[in-house]
């Protein structure tokens, strides 16, 4: 979050980043009127306990000189600052908590080398890798949704009996895939330093407060038990919409030491989103689902290092798709495109020729977000209490801290099932997953189960 101080001398560049970011419902001005009136309130506070204390002082020395009515008087006069101290108190509180709510609605300051921009229309291409050496692709690729059910590996149907819209299952190569693509990438991220977490799955709404999916995003997630409607508290629990929200969270109101940093860590885990806001896009295939597993690596850093450490970090996630031999692209997100918390974010996306091939690779296909890299500078770390101490003798400051996914595993496997797909509709593993799958080389499919992959004379 935006921290007091700076609201008050830089109240243009907060405007500024609202509408940047194309954010709604926020007025700085009524936010800046509630620090001013909760400011004068503590101030007269101090003035009142500053009077009762000379009052008191007073009170003693007049019994003492034997004054009674005089010391009455101050004791009358004791009693009414009281009063109005408790009066200003109360109010102070309730502006107290009604700021630290206001301050939560207002979004991260964009990085002067963020591209000003609306939507993702304005988002700008860094490069492209892998497409100076495509492999041949079949005449007409099928989409993975296709192809998925064809080699019985993906049942939308039975998702959807079992959950509802937007759930799946895989089976049999296609699971063996998902377990090869996480333990993969777990491999490839712990060779370039990050430590394994395994965190809790339900998360409170303090933990969703902390890194900024609350207040702004609570129609998106799953609430256990209740209604998303009704009013959050700390005692909620929530199912994670991403790994960053716990592994950032287990060093909430917290002091790291110079030495600890930087701190690497990665957690594969199921995600679960409602995406309430994308009703009718990509109702196809498991390119947008509410279940979905994901490798997510959080770093935690000085803030004169978070910038060094962004590159590093795209580099990292960007191995995977190296590896694995999928062409990708980077982008640069505007300012309104990036995110409510970001003050600055790359977005890796992977090709998937399944859909619209007619213009070509360069222009056909698909792009697939697997990957946004971002840095929060300090904004998480405010909300979330993190913070760091740059020598034993020196006060805390608060750290920055960066995530990426290293990767989000359905749109990998999305990628997979159609760049790698043969003409006869087998799809052939990228060597580096072939270890993970005991040496196999070729998903050629399995026989379905069940009456309903009989025809109706094959039933009778």
């Amino acid at each position: 979050m935006i921290s007091r101080q700076f609201l008050r001398e830089n109240p243009d560049t907060v405007r500024d980043a609202v509408a940047k970011k194309g954010v709604t419902g926020v007025d700085v001005d009524r936010v800046l009127d509630i620090d001013a009136e909760w400011r004068d309130l503590k101030a007269e506070g101090d003035d009142l306990r500053h009077e009762r204390n000379e009052v008191s002082e007073r009170i003693g020395k007049l019994k003492r000189e034997g004054d009674e009515e005089a010391a009455q008087e101050a004791i009358d006069r004791s009693q009414e600052l009281k009063a109005e101290l408790e009066a200003v108190e109360e109010r102070a509180d309730e502006l107290e908590a009604e700021l630290e709510a206001a301050l939560l609605e207002l979004p991260q300051i964009p990085h002067e080398d963020a591209p000003v921009g609306d939507d993702e229309s304005d988002n700008v291409e860094a490069y492209r890798e892998g497409f100076d050496s495509l492999r041949d692709l079949p005449d007409a690729v099928t989409p993975h949704y296709d192809l998925g059910e064809d080699l019985d590996i993906l049942n939308f149907e039975r998702g959807a009996k079992v959950t509802g819209g937007g759930f799946y299952f895989l089976q049999g190569d296609g699971a063996r895939l998902e377990h090869a693509l996480i333990q993969f990438m777990l491999d490839v991220h712990r060779e370039q330093g990050y430590t394994d977490i395994v965190p809790p799955i339900p998360v409170n709404s303090q933990s969703m407060e902390g890194t900024g999916q609350f207040p702004k995003f609570v129609e998106d997630a799953y609430r256990i038990g209740g209604d998303n409607d009704e009013p959050y508290d700390d005692e909620d629990l929530w199912l994670l919409p991403t790994a960053e929200v716990p592994v950032t969270n287990m060093y909430r109101d917290e002091i790291l030491l110079d030495d600890d940093l930087p701190v690497k860590h990665q957690a594969y885990t199921p995600n679960f989103r409602r995406e309430a806001g994308e009703h009718g896009t990509e109702t196809r295939g498991i390119v947008r689902v509410h279940q979905f597993n994901k490798v997510e690596l959080v770093n935690f850093v000085r803030p004169e290092d978070s910038y060094d450490r962004m590159e590093g970090l795209l580099g990292e996630a960007e191995a995977v798709l190296e590896r694995l031999g999928l062409p990708y692209r980077v982008l640069e997100m505007c300012t309104g495109d990036m995110g409510f918390t970001q003050a600055k974010k790359y977005d890796i996306e992977v090709w998937a020729p399944g859909d619209d091939m007619e213009d070509g690779p360069e222009e056909g296909g698909r792009w697939l977000e697997v990957s946004s890299v971002s840095n929060f500078e300090a904004f998480q770390a405010r909300r979330a209490g993190l913070r760091y101490r740059p020598e034993r003798h020196e006060s805390a400051d608060y750290l920055h801290t960066l995530n990426g996914s290293g990767l989000a595993v359905p749109r990998t496997m999305v990628a997979i099932l159609e760049y790698y797909q043969n003409e006869d509709g087998t799809v052939t593993l990228p060597e580096p997953l072939r270890p993970y799958m005991g040496g196999q080389e070729v998903i050629a499919g399995h026989d379905p189960v069940g009456e309903s992959a009989l025809g109706a004379g094959d039933r009778e």
